[in-house]
């Protein structure tokens, strides 16, 4: 199944939630990417841009948005962003892709 990221930015109300009832979110988490057909890979709390970061595996993308778009609804989530993501050895067939196609391309002002 293709693998998802997400970045994750908690509203002031999402983290006056996690402060008023501290509890480990990857439960309440996996069970929603499970309701929508997928599987839970990790949830991490992160420092820096983002404040949670989860890597689940869908079998349409569509599904990661959609439980984007969920949690985002509750007022929780003041910003996701969800891109999809290889392993190592499953980009090697698209680089194979690129390297015959690149002949083919025309830079602009060309």
């Amino acid at each position: 199944m293709p693998l998802f990221i997400s970045y994750v930015s908690y509203s002031n109300a999402g983290i006056k939630g996690m402060v008023d009832k501290p509890i480990d979110r990857s439960s309440v988490i996996g069970a929603l990417v499970e309701k929508a057909g997928g599987k839970l890979q990790g949830a991490f709390m992160t420092t820096g841009q983002h404040d949670a970061v989860l890597v689940t595996e869908f079998p349409d993308g569509s599904d990661a948005i959609a439980i984007g778009m969920v949690a985002a609804a509750s007022g929780a989530i003041s910003k996701i962003e969800t891109v999809r993501a290889w392993r190592m050895g499953e980009f090697k067939s698209i680089a194979e892709k690129a390297a015959k196609l690149a002949s083919s391309y025309v830079p602009p002002g060309k």
